[in-house]
């Protein structure tokens, strides 16, 4: 009964941990991108800049 028990919460404890796992991986890429994009267009822009 034990081990059952034990199996269970294991199994469950990996799945949520490659959830997370897929979940941080994707929101670190999107803010990359985003990085990246906001950062191509500030230096696009730059010329506009008067000293």
């Amino acid at each position: 009964m034990d081990n059952e028990k034990l199996y269970r919460v294991i199994s469950h404890s990996g799945a949520w941990n490659l959830v997370l796992g897929i979940i941080v991986l994707v929101t670190g890429v999107v803010s990359g991108v985003l990085m990246i994009v906001n950062g191509a267009r500030l230096l696009k822009q730059k010329y506009q800049i008067t000293f």
